[in-house]
C-alpha cells in the first residue's frame, strides 16, 4: 500500500477508536514518525493528512529541513536528545516531546531564554519503570512542576510516554490508563504555565488502546512508512 493509502486506513482505525471510546475523533492528532524516511517520504505523508512530523534524531531533522520537506506541517522532536545538541532544536520545532530530565530542561531554557522565545514542551513519562528507557518516574514528575517557576521561557503541554514493547495485544492498556490518570491530577493541581491538553501515547501497535485511554497524540511510523531498514542510513 502507498503511503498515502497507509494514512487514510490509520485515520479510519483512529476515527473507529474514538467513537468506540465516545471521543471526537478530531481531538486526536496523527503524528508520523518519519524517523530513516528520506524527505520525499516526508511529503507524501504530509500531503496524506498526517497532524505533524515527529523526528528522532537531530541529524535527519536538520537534513530535512534544509530539503523543506515539512512544508506545510509542525514539526516535533520525539527522540532523545543530548544537551548538546539542545540548540539544533530549539525554535526549530513546535514542540518538543521527549524533554526526560531536569539538566535537559535546564538547558532547553538557557537557549530558549538566548533567542527570545518560549519553547514548548512535553515531559516524557518512563510509565513502565524501565531502566533501559529514559523519563520521569511518575511520582517525579510533580517535583518537576513544583519548580517550574524556574523556566520561564518552557511551556509544558503535556505528557508523552513509551511503555514496554508488547508482546500481546492490550498488554500495555494499564500503562495507558496510568499515564492518563497521571494527566487528570496534574490538571487538578492548576500550575501556572502547565497544561495537558496534549496526551502523546500510543504508536503502530497499540494506538487503539491508547486512545481509548484518552491519548490526544498518536506517533505513527512503521503503519505509515513499512518496517525501517536500519542498514540504508548512517546520519
Amino acid at each position: 500500500m502507498s503511503i498515502a493509502e497507509n494514512v487514510s486506513r490509520i485515520r479510519a482505525q483512529m476515527n473507529a477508536a474514538a467513537i468506540a471510546a465516545g471521543r471526537d475523533p478530531s481531538e486526536i492528532k496523527l503524528c508520523a514518525a518519519t524517523k530513516m524516511n528520506d524527505a520525499d517520504a516526508v511529503r507524501q505523508a504530509i500531503a496524506a493528512g498526517v497532524d505533524c512530523c515527529g523526528e528522532n534524531r537531530v541529524q535527519e531533522l536538520t537534513q530535512k529541513r534544509s530539503e523543506n520537506a515539512y512544508a506545510g506541517a509542525l514539526v516535533h522532536f520525539i527522540g532523545h536528545l543530548q544537551t548538546n545538541k539542545v540548540k539544533q532544536v530549539v525554535g526549530k520545532v513546535d514542540l518538543i516531546q521527549s524533554v526526560d530530565r531536569i539538566n535537559l530542561m535546564e538547558a532547553i531554557e538557557k537557549e530558549a531564554a538566548r533567542q527570545g522565545i518560549i519553547q514548548n514542551i512535553l515531559l516524557e513519562v518512563n510509565i513502565g519503570r524501565e531502566a533501559s528507557k529514559s523519563g520521569f518516574y511518575a511520582e517525579e514528575i510533580f517535583q518537576v512542576l513544583d519548580q517550574f517557576m524556574n523556566f520561564p521561557h518552557l511551556s509544558i503541554k503535556g505528557l508523552m510516554a513509551i511503555p514496554p514493547v508488547c508482546q500481546h495485544p492490550g498488554e500495555n492498556f494499564r500503562f495507558f490508563q496510568e499515564i492518563s490518570q497521571l494527566s487528570v491530577d496534574i490538571e487538578e493541581k492548576k500550575y501556572d504555565n502547565v497544561t495537558v491538553d496534549c496526551l502523546s501515547i500510543g504508536m503502530s501497535d497499540d494506538f487503539t488502546d491508547a486512545i481509548a485511554c484518552g491519548s490526544t497524540m498518536v506517533r505513527i511510523g512503521t503503519a505509515i512508512f513499512g518496517a525501517r531498514n536500519y542498514a540504508k542510513l548512517h546520519l
